[in-house]
């Protein structure tokens, strides 16, 4: 099914009791249908309704592509401040919003959760909803755009949102700081999170141990701005930098974005930085990216999705599988996208099953 109009997708609703929404795919492990389901493209909801530079508000359909939205928004000088990753694969808006994905340069403004305005969707009865608006303020309520987020399609079928946008930075570079040990690279992440310098993106890799820093801002501002990080981190010992400007930084945040690193399952776990050193210990080598100052963490899995599940546990963390086969080498199904301790809450369930009463969108076994 592949509707092109929100009374089609009223219809589809009714007329079917098990569906799972699909935007642009690029999350398979979110939107590949378990038995029983039948899928519900919603890429023929494509199109941008109203976009008023002046006030900063987009309104688009659901199954619009992030890459359509991202090409708008800069003939106009402006951008998606959460960073919405697998643009270039062909994400859409919705199922960025209904998988909760932000990216490294949400370090600077907030994740989707603090951009989004409004939705419109279709409950699990066929009822179509809308809620929040077009301002940043809204009478007090019932905050429904902000429950839409990673809720994974299993509270309604988006249909429509509504985004506040920002100013694009006039222009940007990438300091990258190589250290031999994890102990300092951490410390560094708190004094950097903690001091008033700007960061349009403040990540940390483990292969190597690598701090990647963004700034952004006036072209003139920038380099008095780099001095003055390279002299807040003091030149560390047994370090060494790199610096990214133009067209090489650019195509290097377009690569992180597409978060593509082969065989093996792709995870996204919030957590605290102060539980990254402890996991670090329990983890194997392996490809690894904490953004948003070690506030989340995408990670390359290559063994089973049980071993990451227990280890998740362990360490008091909950994961969500958002693509990816098991490893050649491990032959299983994964049985639940979700790892780890289960952080649904009492009003989630409430509000599950007050939206979708009849389990029509659940994904869990």
């Amino acid at each position: 099914m592949r509707p092109t109009s929100l009374t089609e997708v009223l219809e589809a609703v009714r007329a079917t009791p098990k569906l799972l929404p699909r935007g642009g795919g690029t999350k398979a492990a979110l939107s590949t249908p378990r038995e029983g389901q039948a899928v519900l493209d919603m890429t023929g909801l494509s199109g941008v309704l109203e976009y008023d530079p002046a006030e900063y508000v987009l309104v688009a359909l659901a199954g619009t592509p992030l890459a359509e939205v991202e090409a708008l928004l800069a003939r106009h000088g402006q951008y998606l401040p959460f960073d919405p990753p697998f643009v270039e694969q062909g994400a859409t808006l919705g199922g960025t919003v209904a998988a909760g994905l932000s990216g490294p340069m949400r370090q600077r403004y907030g994740g989707v959760r603090d951009f989004i305005l409004g939705v419109q969707f279709v409950d699990g009865e066929g009822n179509a909803v809308r809620g929040g608006g077009k301002v940043v303020k809204n009478a007090a309520g019932f905050d429904l755009p902000k429950l839409m987020v990673g809720s994974r399609g299993q509270l309604g079928v988006l249909v429509e949102l509504a985004f506040k946008v920002f100013p694009s930075p006039r222009a940007t570079a990438t300091f990258k700081v190589t250290f031999e040990r994890l102990e300092p690279a951490l410390e560094a992440v708190h004094e950097l999170a903690s001091s008033p310098l700007e960061f349009y993106a403040l990540d940390l890799e483990t292969n190597p141990t690598t701090l990647t820093l963004r700034l952004g801002g006036q072209p003139e501002a920038l380099p008095s701005r780099l001095e003055r990080l390279r002299a807040f981190l003091g030149h560390p010992p047994d370090t060494h930098t790199l610096l990214m400007e133009g067209e090489r930084e650019r195509g290097y945040w377009r690569f992180v974005g597409r978060l593509e690193w082969g065989h093996g399952y792709l995870v996204k776990v919030p957590l605290q930085p102060g539980k990254i050193a402890a996991l670090e210990r329990d983890l194997p080598p392996g490809i690894r990216r904490y953004v948003a100052a070690g506030n989340l963490l995408y990670l390359n899995w290559l063994d089973a999705a049980e071993k990451l599940d227990s280890l998740l546990k362990a360490h008091g963390l909950c994961g969500i599988v958002l693509r990816g086969d098991a490893y050649p080498a491990v032959k299983e199904t994964l049985k639940s996208p979700l790892l780890g301790i289960d952080l649904e809450h009492s009003f989630a369930r409430r509000v599950r099953a007050a939206l979708d009463p009849t389990r029509r969108f659940s994904l869990d076994p």
